[in-house]
């Protein structure tokens, strides 16, 4: 008998429009890999004034960040929001010279495991436990490691 994989709602907003923007099958494929167990997630695709708005509202931090998590519920079920911005990751991506595609998946693998709890801010053993992770699912999809220069 097959695995049943756990229960996904997923909604993809586009607050922006650019083609380099991901598809809706892209993104739950994304999602659904960074996260073993039921989950409603929406991801929205803002503008950098969206983005910073966001940012500055609820991080008090006044500049557009690549990617936003807002956890409502981590047990038993995930329940969240992930805010993408596209000016930075387009940026991003061309600083560090790294196919837009991965670094959309990158970013959106980065913000379900905060989702699902984990946090690179606490700690150096916290930040690498998240790397490693963030390492082994974007393998499992294809993408190189994304903290490699």
């Amino acid at each position: 008998m097959p695995r049943r994989l756990p229960e996904l709602v997923l909604g993809v907003q586009y607050g922006c429009k650019d083609e380099a923007l991901p598809s809706r099958p892209q993104v739950r494929r994304w999602v659904r890999a960074s996260c073993g167990r039921p989950a409603e997630v929406a991801v929205r695709f803002v503008d950098a004034e969206e983005g910073r708005t966001l940012n500055r509202d609820y991080r008090h931090k006044d500049y557009a960040t690549n990617v936003l998590s807002f956890v409502y519920e981590s047990e038993p079920r995930v329940v969240g929001d992930l805010v993408i911005c596209l000016p930075v990751v387009l940026s991003e991506a061309a600083e560090q010279g790294k196919p837009v595609e991965a670094h959309f998946a990158h970013l959106i693998v980065h913000g379900m495991l905060h989702l699902l709890g984990h946090d690179h801010e606490t700690g150096t053993g916290d930040a690498m436990r998240m790397e490693a992770e963030e390492r082994r699912v974007l393998a499992g999809l294809g993408y190189a490691d994304p903290y490699s220069d």
